[in-house]
Parts: structure tokens; sequence; C-alpha cells
């Protein structure tokens, strides 16, 4: 299976390089494509890509990948960018994310048919977002700073934030083995490494005799990042939270080695990132999406999208200045991210009773927020450059 997954991958690979000019001004999306390519090549079609949900290569890549994500996220959201401006951005994760959460626990109850405790855990997996899957909002000039600086702080803080919940409720519902202290040790032991190892690692390179030279500044951050993972896996740490702590620290202790950094390892989370999207999608057969999944279920995984973000949302933005076009974008553009992906896999594997039927739902909800929001990002965009709205600062 290896062999196979790693020629698809380089293929879409090249396809994707090579229409990334003509994707970057029109609906195309290099997520779409990945995630389409994974659905055809995937056991339900050609089956080029025979990955199975508990193959030890889905769950690694997985996990990796969102290592990586969690670890780059972290390194965009220093100490001081949070201290000067976090208004706009805390309104999103400290009243938004707790609102998306209820609401699409509400949802799944109420119209999946899910039990209240699936139902809380289904949204705390859903609750982060990824705006890589609406790059064109936080990549281009013409929208406004300060809607661009929200998406990008809120997303690359609400997972780290979610992280947590889906553990605790997930060992509520009897899903992990670590329960109660165990599982709060392995939560503070994966922050704590994830602090530690980079200072002492910062500390140790301004000393005059072990500075880095300048062309291997970006390995700086390489290697603390492969040095938490390493810790984390070796002490039981939880690696997530520790890739998120290492990125924060690093971020605000060396700002200069996140400078270096940010190209390499926006590179390397975004191929990591395509290749659990291609797996991800060659787990979504036709049988999932037309015989597993209930019509009450397509009804949810709709309605979590457009309403749950949205609605929480509008109230969190009550008495702030953006304005309502700003705002409108920042509802919608609450793509279902990556982290959800992997926080689904994670349920599914756990052993719970309804495992499977929640896992069923991220993923329809993950792949219809992929192809949406991917699909519109370079229009709404464009429309921010043909109005006259003041763009102002938060």
């Amino acid at each position: 299976m290896a062999s196979s997954l790693l020629v698809s991958f380089a293929a879409l690979l090249v396809v994707a390089v090579l229409v990334s000019e003509r994707a970057h001004r029109t609906v195309l999306s290099t997520a779409v494509l990945f995630l389409l390519g994974g659905f055809l090549l995937g056991p339900g079609l050609l089956d080029a890509v025979p990955v199975q949900t508990g193959d030890p290569l889905v769950g690694a890549l997985a996990e990796l990948a969102l290592f990586s994500v969690l670890f780059t996220d972290g390194m965009r959201v220093g100490i001081a960018d949070l201290r000067s401006a976090w208004r706009l951005p805390g309104r999103a994760l400290l009243l938004g994310l707790p609102l998306t959460l209820g609401l699409t626990a509400v949802l799944a109850h109420v119209v999946a048919g899910l039990p209240w405790p699936e139902s809380f855990l289904l949204g705390a997996v859903l609750a982060p977002t990824d705006p890589v899957f609406a790059a064109a909002i936080v990549g281009r000039q013409e929208v406004p700073p300060r809607l661009r600086h929200l998406l990008n702080v809120e997303s690359g803080v609400n997972d780290g934030l979610a992280l947590p919940v889906v553990l605790v409720l997930l060992s509520m519902a009897g899903g992990t083995e670590a329960g109660g202290w165990r599982l709060l040790e392995e939560i503070f032991l994966g922050i704590a490494i994830g602090v530690v190892a980079p200072f002492v690692v910062l500390r140790l390179e301004r000393l005059r005799f072990l500075a880095a030279i300048e062309g291997q500044q970006p390995l700086v951050a390489v290697s603390i990042g492969l040095l938490v993972l390493g810790i984390c896996v070796a002490t039981h740490g939880n690696l997530f939270l520790g890739a998120f702590a290492a990125g924060v620290t690093v971020a605000t202790m060396g700002p200069g080695f996140r400078h270096e950094f940010e190209q390499f390892g926006e590179l390397l989370s975004e191929l990591l990132k395509l290749a659990a999207i291609l797996v991800f999608g060659a787990l979504i057969t036709p049988a999932f999406l037309f015989q597993e999944i209930t019509f009450a279920g397509w009804m949810f995984a709709i309605l979590a999208l457009v309403v749950a973000r949205p609605l929480a949302l509008a109230v969190s933005f009550i008495g702030s200045p953006l304005g309502l076009r700003e705002q409108a974008a920042a509802m919608w553009f609450g793509p279902k991210g990556f982290a959800s992906v992997v926080y689904g896999l994670i349920v599914l594997e756990s052993g719970i009773a309804l495992a499977d039927e929640v896992f069923h739902l991220v993923a329809l909800a993950i792949a219809i927020s992929i192809v949406a929001h991917s699909s519109t990002d370079v229009v709404l965009a464009r429309q921010f450059k043909t109005l006259d709205e003041p763009v102002g600062r938060d």
C-alpha cells in the first residue's frame, strides 16, 4: 500500500503544482483536488490506494501531520502577537468557539439523534477551523487586515483549545484508557515539554559558542519540533498539545527563528496535510456517502456549517468594530480544519459504542466544508477588492 500511496500522492502533487497559478485566480482548490483524488483512487472505486481505517500507516500519517500543523500554528501566535491584537480573535475563541461547540452538539442531538455525550464530543471535534482551506482569504491584500488577522489567530489557537475538550469528553465516554488524573497528567506533561524543551534549546543557542549559522537557522525550529515529538512519545505526554505549546514558545522567545522557519514549515505542513487529506478521501467511499449516512446525517452536516458557526460568531461579534461584510466573511469562512480529521480518527479508534456513527458525521461535515469553503474563498476575496468598506485595524 505504501508504494501505491506514494505514487498517487506524487502524481497529484505534480498536477497541483502545475495548476497552482490558475487555482490561485479561480475556484480550483488543491485541497479539493487531493480529497477527490483520494475518493477516486480509494477502495470504493479504483482501489489504487487500498487504505482502511485500522491501518497503522493511516494513524501514523495523521498524527505526524497534525503534530506539524499544530507546531506551525503555534509559531503564528506568539505571546506578543496575542497581546498586541487579541480583542477580535478573543471574541471568536472565548465566546465563538464554545458557542459553536454547543450549537453543533444541539444539532447532533436534535437532527442526527445522537445521545448527549456523543453529541458534545462531535461538537468538540468539529469546533476547530482551518483557513488553509480558504487560503485566498488570509493571503490576499485586498481582504481587510483585521479580518485576515482574526482568521489566522483564531485557527492557530482553536485547534489547541479544542483538543483537551475532545480528550476529556472521549475519556468520559469510556474511549481512552487514560482517565481522570492520568489524562490530566498526559495533557500537562505535553504542555510542559512543549514549553521547557524549546526554552532550553533557545537559551543554549544564544550562547556565543553555540549559535547556529545563518544557513541552518531554519533547522533550529525543526530540531526543536523533533525533540518535543520524541520526548512526548517516550514519556506519553500529549504530543499534540506539546507541538502547539512548542510553537508558541519558539514564536515568543525566538521571533527570528519563526521568520526563518516560516516558509519551510508551511511547505512541510502543507505536504503532510495534503497526504493525510488524500488518505482521508480514500476512506470516503460511495457506500459511505450514500448508504451508511442517513438523510438526517446529511442535514446535520449541512446545518453544522451554515447555522452553528455563523450563529455563534454573530453573537460573539455583537458590539465589535467589524463591518457587516467582514462579519459575514468570518462567519462563513470557518472551514472544518485538518485537526478535525485527526480528532475524528481518534474517536473512530477509541472503541466507544457510537464511534462509527460519530466518525461518519465528522467525515461528511469535513468533506462538504473542504469543497464549499475552498471553492468560494477566491470569489469572496474578489468582492472586497471592489467594495469601498473602510479597512481598520483591531
